[in-house]
């Protein structure tokens, strides 16, 4: 039975629950380290380019692509709405079907849980289908601390396990790595890759094809993760491309399945939608070349142990925020990451979090608590785009992400409390509702212009200034400012005639006290 919801929110407990929530560094210094990476820029501007191109062409084929967004969009809401009936609805479904359901308020009380499903079974080893739940709460560290070895079964999850790696992308975990690197991976980690193996595709992917059958046919327990769960009927389904998760899904004696609490759609017709709007938005194909559906248990046919762990990890504190509660309509596309400048440019490392990317700057301080600390890294994630509003045009569920940031970022001002920021703008203020000063601070800040580059350009403020110079430059002050330009006798003359020639009302010139 559900006894979280409803409870007061609280952020996830530490060491797991907000291990994978929270990096070591705020972003724009992990950004500034990983912009050095040349090699990165390359490898990610080659595959986000290649995935926007394809997602640009699938999509222009659906006469009625907006109206599935919209659908999308209104299920999840719809979703978000009746939350805790549902998930009480999804519970009574799986456990009719043979299935058992546990709940987890967060990262700790879930890896407990897997663990000791996993030590009943009498295994010691688990095979794994790609799960963004399951980085999030740091179970693979967690499971290898207990003496369980996880196997990644997805191929980009492999390169990363092998070479001690983190996923740096939600749909494309290896994005940042080219073919040359994959193969010396292989040939370091792989026990009898052969030694002659070459960066062909097809070439690494048998090699781990090899290594990997061995581990479905004798490993007994598997965890997943889900990328829907059905109320109305207790399904759970899988999307992939490559078939190992459903090797996971069907070939164990046991099966875990580790989902987000908002992961769950009301009705089984829902997948309709969404069947077309994820594969479209995340891979630019069609349809999944994997669809994997099971309800419970079915005697003969597949695991005849089913568990299902339902996560909260932050999500109820997510849902109680009026603003905050529409990134928990995420369904992990990637498709913002593939449109966003700042994610091309820094990769997914630099976020410092499971989910990287516009989604990530806005679900990561949802789901971690975002501490109005200087030091805490969170509280620099929505400062990590240029609200350029890409994302929001390329979310197949119309999150809109940038009014989500910087609400975020009102937050983490009111949060600070008093600071030079909030004191610039209140003498700001105060000199703009008088006209007087006002003239004579435009006349001090011209100025300015000795410190200005021969480019015109002011490189390094004063503090307390110096945090926004860090990150941009600022234009030096102009020689002559618009109010006393429109004074003299030339910005007269020009009024005039614009008033003689009809594009503005026949007035006096302003003067600068005015």
């Amino acid at each position: 039975m559900n006894t979280f919801l409803g409870m007061p929110a609280t952020p996830p407990r530490s060491p797991y629950g907000t291990g994978n929530l929270r990096g070591d560094r705020k972003f724009p210094k992990a950004a500034h380290d990983e912009l050095a990476n040349g090699q990165l820029r390359r490898n990610l501007g080659r595959a986000t380019s290649t995935i926007r191109t394809k997602r640009l062409v699938v999509t222009g084929e659906l006469p009625d692509w907006e109206q599935l967004r919209d659908a999308g969009s209104a299920v999840k809401t719809d979703t978000m709405n009746r939350l805790p009936e549902l998930l009480e609805q999804l519970e009574q479904k799986v456990t009719e079907r043979g299935g058992t359901v546990h709940w987890a308020r967060d990262g700790v009380e879930a890896n407990e849980i897997v663990a000791r499903l996993i030590r009943a079974t009498g295994s010691s080893d688990v095979i794994k289908v790609k799960s963004m739940a399951t980085q999030e709460i740091g179970l693979n560290e967690h499971l290898e601390s207990l003496g369980i070895t996880p196997y990644e079964t997805d191929l980009a999850e492999l390169i990363v396990q092998l070479a001690d790696d983190k996923p740096s992308h939600i749909l494309v975990p290896a994005i940042h790595r080219n073919r040359d690197e994959i193969r010396q991976i292989f040939l370091d980690e792989i026990p009898g890759v052969d030694p002659d193996l070459d960066n062909v595709p097809a070439h690494l992917a048998a090699a781990a094809r090899a290594y990997l059958r061995e581990k479905f046919m004798t490993t007994r327990v598997a965890v997943s993760g889900a990328n829907f769960g059905i109320a109305e009927t207790g399904t759970l389904s899988v999307v992939e491309s490559e078939g190992n998760g459903r090797m996971c899904l069907t070939l164990p004696d046991t099966l875990i399945t580790v989902m987000g609490i908002e992961k769950v759609l009301p009705r089984y017709q829902d997948l309709e939608v969404f069947l077309q709007l994820l594969p479209r938005s995340s891979t630019g194909e069609r349809m999944n070349p994997y669809t994997s559906l099971w309800t419970g248990v079915t005697p003969g046919d597949g695991p005849q142990d089913f568990h299902l762990v339902l996560l909260d990890n932050g999500r109820t504190a997510a849902l109680a925020d009026p603003i905050g509660r529409e990134a928990l309509n995420c369904i992990r596309c990637s498709a913002c990451l593939n449109v966003c400048p700042v994610y091309e440019r820094t990769g997914g490392h630099a976020y410092g979090s499971t989910y990287p990317g516009p989604i990530g700057a806005v679900l990561t301080p949802q789901l971690a608590g975002m501490d109005a600390a200087k030091d805490d890294p969170n509280s620099s994630l929505p400062y990590a785009s240029s609200l350029c509003g890409a994302c929001f045009d390329a979310c197949p569920v119309k999150i809109d992400i940038p009014s989500m940031l910087v609400e975020l970022r009102h937050q983490h001002t009111e949060q600070s409390g008093a600071s030079a920021e909030k004191l610039a703008m209140k003498a700001a203020a105060a000199v703009m509702k008088r006209p007087k000063l006002y003239t004579a601070a435009q006349k001090a800040a011209a100025l300015g212009r000795v410190v200005g580059g021969r480019d015109g350009t002011i490189t390094h403020l004063p503090a307390p200034f110096d945090g926004w110079s860090d990150s941009r430059d600022t234009a030096a002050p102009p020689k002559q400012s618009f109010r006393s330009w429109l004074a003299s006798a030339e910005g007269a003359a020009t009024l005039r005639a614009a008033a003689e020639e009809g594009v503005l009302p026949a007035t006096d010139a302003h003067t600068e006290d005015q």
